[in-house]
């Protein structure tokens, strides 16, 4: 009989959001007439040059990817030297890389209550173990992380901000944190949602890998460039570091469209720009609409908000209506969705369908 690994036998893999596709199947809805606002994608689409890139790429589709320019591009618009530079399929393969780089049999890997669940996968997969720290106010408790480390800690997690609960750790804080670490653990700092800061609130973290060589930044093309189904991802490390990685790599895991979409999105600064400040505006209005109706929730530095229905039947009655939200009992966090900010329309169909189902639930 064949059999894996052990702690393969107990992995539980990721499960991403519902696509349009099934929960139109499953309720008889039309596909164009389902609001997805489940996977924190952009509402928007991809960036326009992005896609006008891709049309003039197809004819070179017989091609090997050559990522070179786009390494060059982020070097120039980070300030950071192209051999620091890692790309991977989207984060998740990053994540990936990084657990089989680093962790192993017997190490240890701290991380959030409240942690993106792609971690604990790419922990598991390598053979290691999680120390899981009680969340404070639904963020990480940096303290509580610090007095966690260990001789076996290899690894910390940290995603600022935070999926799914939008927290946000200030920089200074952060930088705290990274300075209290063994230099011998590496520390992973997740920023998928960086460019969804307003201006005034982001650090140039990118720098930090060569201020602190244990530091590894994480950020991705699938969020606020909005090219999730390409699959683009990158990190910032030292050069040691980040060569270490390239080691483990898979050669072309970005295909070519891929690389020439994200060096397009990646200088769209007019796109990202409109994706930020509405995705601001959409997220208040949500957040003064909760308010106003008395509906829990978490404050968001994201494309989205974490907020308490507590009745089940609630996400169902949504789903039955062709709203796809994320339900976060994976996560612990029972009774709680995710929402993606949508289109204005969207966020205000989802609104005035949550609403009445809250309300009808709490007279139960």
């Amino acid at each position: 009989m064949i059999s894996p690994k052990p702690y393969i036998k107990t992995l539980a893999p990721y499960q991403p959001g519902l696509p349009i596709e099934v929960v139109a199947r499953s309720y008889g809805l039309q596909p164009d007439a389902i609001i997805k606002l489940n996977s924190n994608e952009n509402p928007h689409g991809p960036s326009p040059a992005a896609v006008e890139a891709m049309r003039h790429a197809l004819q070179n589709s017989h091609r090997y990817p050559d990522t070179f320019s786009l390494t060059r591009l982020l070097s120039e618009q980070l300030g950071v030297s192209g051999d620091s530079l890692i790309l991977g399929n989207g984060s998740n393969d990053i994540i990936d890389l990084i657990a089989r780089t680093f962790l192993g049999n017997n190490d240890e890997s701290i991380v959030s209550q409240y942690a993106f669940a792609m971690y604990e996968v790419a922990i598991q997969t390598v053979g290691a173990s999680s120390h899981i720290v009680p969340a404070n106010n639904y963020g990480h408790d940096l303290e509580a992380m610090k007095n966690a480390l260990a001789a076996k800690t290899k690894v910390v997690w940290i995603a600022n901000p935070n999926n799914p609960t939008g927290t946000f750790i200030s920089y200074a804080d952060l930088e705290n944190f990274i300075t209290q670490v063994p230099k011998n653990c590496i520390i992973v700092l997740d920023e998928a949602y960086y460019e969804y800061l307003e201006p005034s609130e982001r650090h140039n973290t990118a720098l930090w890998p060569a201020k602190y060589p244990n530091v590894i930044i994480i950020r991705t093309f699938s969020k606020i460039h909005g090219i999730a189904g390409l699959r683009v991802g990158y990190a910032i490390a030292a050069p040691h570091i980040a060569e270490l990685i390239n080691r483990v790599r898979l050669p072309f895991t970005n295909n070519h469209l891929a690389v020439v979409a994200a060096s397009a999105a990646l200088l769209d600064h007019k796109f990202i720009e409109m994706s930020r400040k509405t995705n601001a505006n959409e997220r208040r209005k949500i957040e003064q609409q909760l308010t106003l109706h008395g509906i829990d929730f978490i404050p968001s530095k994201g494309n989205f908000i974490t907020l308490r229905i507590s009745d089940s039947a609630v996400y169902d009655s949504l789903l039955r209506q062709g709203i796809i939200v994320r339900p976060l009992d994976n996560y612990g966090l029972s009774g709680w969705i995710r929402v993606s900010i949508g289109l204005p329309q969207e966020n205000d169909c989802f609104i005035n369908t949550l609403i009445p189902l809250v309300s009808s639930a709490k007279k139960k």
